[in-house]
């Protein structure tokens, strides 16, 4: 009896928002906006891996929850806009060598009937792997065993951001709270608010400054948005504790900012938190 050759393909996707690296392919820049004139994008791909590598581009949907998880959708919720049927990618496959490098074009169509507001899609990273058939000399030998392979196929996305019209957003802080846990941990815990007809996208720093004493930094968020499918999400920022000092009779304040790089850095919001105990 032939050997029995069952292929599992398991999907890893990874969602991002600087450079990223999934499996063994890296992508800047992990979040593209466009906005006022601009119509084209470079996208910079690197194989960082061992062996040659096959990608497939596409585009996919995502919702995000208040917990900054997505889901996958197929159909926009009210008010949502989806970017694709405005995007154009070239090329849509990829081989890459170890350690090749490739560039992707990616171009804004805008057209006059769009709304104000903004439109989202995510591109798709999708890594294929080459199956060898059954009756390859892998899948030859007289035996009753089921042999099982699981195959890896790894997944990166992006958010491809259009914005028309006259838009505008507003973002603030509230529920701030402490939670220690059992691991000793401290974070920070609170909401992020955001209104308007577009997404906000930004870093946090937490500042603590204690009865006595000057200000000082304890903790540091990158890369957090909430995107116009909802209006709240809910953020943990891990504190770090100078050895020897306590969060005591105290305050944090923490901001939530711009990250663009070589840009003065804007405020979007701001809250403070009293610690007594």
């Amino acid at each position: 009896m032939r050997k029995k050759l069952l292929i599992l393909i398991i999907p890893f996707i990874g969602i991002c928002f600087q450079s990223i690296a999934q499996g063994d392919l890296l992508i800047t820049p992990t979040r593209v906006v466009f906005e006022g004139n601009k119509q084209k994008e470079e996208l910079n791909l690197v194989n960082i891996g061992k062996d040659t590598a096959i990608y497939s581009i596409s585009f996919i949907q995502y919702n995000m929850k208040e917990d900054g998880s997505f889901v996958t959708i197929e159909k926009p919720d009210s008010g949502q806009m989806f970017a694709d049927p405005f995007l154009r990618i070239f090329p849509r496959k990829v081989t890459l060598a170890p350690r090749e490098p490739q560039v992707i074009a990616l171009q804004c169509r805008r057209k006059q009937e769009m709304l104000p507001g903004e439109y989202r899609s995510h591109l798709y990273f999708r890594a294929e792997k080459n199956i060898k058939p059954l009756g390859s000399k892998e899948a030859e030998g007289d035996t009753t065993a089921l042999k099982v392979e699981l195959i890896p196929i790894y997944g990166l996305s992006i958010p491809i951001i259009i914005r028309s019209g006259v838009v505008n957003v507003n973002s603030t802080l509230s529920d701030l709270n402490i939670e220690n846990r059992q691991d000793t941990s401290i974070f920070l815990k609170l909401a992020l608010n955001r209104t308007g007809n577009i997404s906000v996208y930004g870093d946090f720093v937490v500042e603590y400054t204690p009865a006595q004493g000057k200000s000082y930094e304890i903790g540091r968020l990158k890369g957090v948005g909430v995107y116009t499918n909802i209006n709240k999400r809910n953020v943990n920022i891990r504190l770090n504790k100078t050895p020897g000092t306590s969060l005591k009779n105290g305050k944090l304040k923490v901001q939530y900012i711009s990250n663009e790089e070589n840009k003065k850095i804007n405020v979007y919001a701001e809250a403070e938190l009293e610690i007594k105990n």
